[in-house]
């Protein structure tokens, strides 16, 4: 999936609901000018970031990974075939901005008004940020050893483990070993628009 398609997204979403820039920046809390660079960006920003915008619009983060935002499909229900999952990979780094790099698959990123955000997610090998933000997650390791750190305390996941969480207390976590660890993730989102 393009970086470039979110961004563009986020745009032809804001201006269909017709909500200004600066209005964006109240509901989510980051400025007009960081949320504008977003929009002109060719890289989506990091997931929390993106979490927040998602839900001041009124969707969930994989909704913003759509080709076509409009479609004629049932939007009660969300089929995905493992061929159709939308990929982002963020490679970022700290001097550019963005807090961790990261690649994640959307598990049903065509259900809109979705309060739970399922994904696979595979953490790069050193942690460079901290998350923090409403709601709840659970992680559960498919493949490889990751490192889970949760407000300090540090938690070794292997294959079958599992961890359910509040999202609000700062955590972060990494890969650890010869592969990257890859881990079903669902988000819990308590605030909708």
């Amino acid at each position: 999936m393009h970086e470039e398609m979110i961004a563009k997204n986020i745009n032809t979403l804001r201006k269909q609901k017709a909500i200004t820039l600066q209005e964006l920046a109240d509901l989510t809390g980051l400025t007009k000018g960081y949320l504008s660079k977003i929009e002109r960006s060719k890289k989506a920003p990091p997931y929390s970031t993106l979490n927040k915008i998602a839900i001041s619009l009124g969707v969930d983060a994989p909704f913003l990974l759509n080709e076509e935002l409009e479609g004629s499909q049932d939007t009660r229900i969300s089929f995905t075939k493992k061929n159709q999952r939308k990929v982002v990979e963020r490679l970022g780094s700290l001097s550019e901005g963005s807090l961790y790099g990261y690649a994640y698959e959307a598990l049903a990123f065509d259900k809109p008004g979705k309060n739970m955000e399922p994904y696979i997610i595979e953490p790069a090998f050193d942690e460079e940020g901290i998350f923090q933000h409403e709601g709840e997650e659970f992680m559960f390791v498919l493949e490889g050893q990751h490192e889970f750190i949760y407000d300090g305390e540090k938690f070794i996941m292997e294959p079958g483990d599992s961890i359910y969480f509040d999202a609000a207390v700062p955590h972060t976590g990494r890969s650890l070993g010869k592969k990257k660890a890859k881990l079903l993730a669902v988000m819990f989102n308590y605030k909708r628009i």
